[in-house]
């Protein structure tokens, strides 16, 4: 069986992964993540899936932004999942077959932005995807599978769950279950690139 290590696992998409993978730490924490990697040995790591995840929506137009809200959203969704991955990398590497997922946004495409705002979440995800595409470099030569996955709207609690009614918006089940299917697909070949929840390739 795959030895798997899901983050973000208290609700929405991370949560519903867990279901099926489960381990729990803060990803903000130097201390929790060196505690977590001690508790989890020496043995292979053949997922791992970065979802954690925050959007300050009250302090993350021009007007409202403040240090302390953009150090916090970067610190979950941008340097929490590198730290991990760097923590983790050992075990990572001892896998015959590693994968490494990290759930960013589209919001995060610079291609993709008409529309301007939320300026912490949608920089972290960009930082986010240049550290996904750095990793998928620098490891492709040992085998590891980075993807870097946009889930589109989920009825989840992020950004106080403002985005919850929209018509587009699926269950954090369904998700999670497509999320999976998009990362387990992808070989070698397809390393750092960023999928749609329904595999299509989306811009930088």
């Amino acid at each position: 069986m795959p030895h798997a290590v899901v983050t973000g696992c208290n609700s929405g998409i991370g949560h519903e992964f867990a279901k099926v993978l489960i381990k729990a730490l803060d990803v903000t924490s130097p201390e929790s993540i060196a505690s977590f990697k001690k508790a989890y040995g020496d043995g292979p790591l053949d997922i791992l899936l970065n979802v954690a995840g925050v959007f300050d929506a009250a302090h993350d137009s021009l007007a409202t932004l403040n240090l302390a809200s953009l150090q916090q959203v970067y610190n979950v969704n941008t340097f929490g999942p590198l730290l991990l991955t760097q923590a983790l990398l050992p075990n990572i590497l001892a896998s015959s077959s590693p994968r490494l997922g990290f759930v960013s946004s589209r919001v995060g495409s610079i291609a993709d932005n008409s529309s301007g705002g939320s300026y912490a979440y949608r920089s972290s995800k960009t930082a986010l995807n240049m550290l996904c595409k750095n990793l998928s470099l620098d490891l492709k030569d040992k085998g590891v599978v980075v993807s870097i996955l946009h889930p589109g709207i989920v009825r989840t609690n992020i950004g106080g769950g403002g985005l919850a009614g929209d018509p587009e918006a699926i269950e954090p089940d369904e998700a999670a279950e497509k999320l999976f299917k998009v990362m387990m697909e992808k070989s070698i070949e397809d390393t750092g690139k960023f999928w749609h929840r329904e595999g299509m390739e989306l811009p930088w």
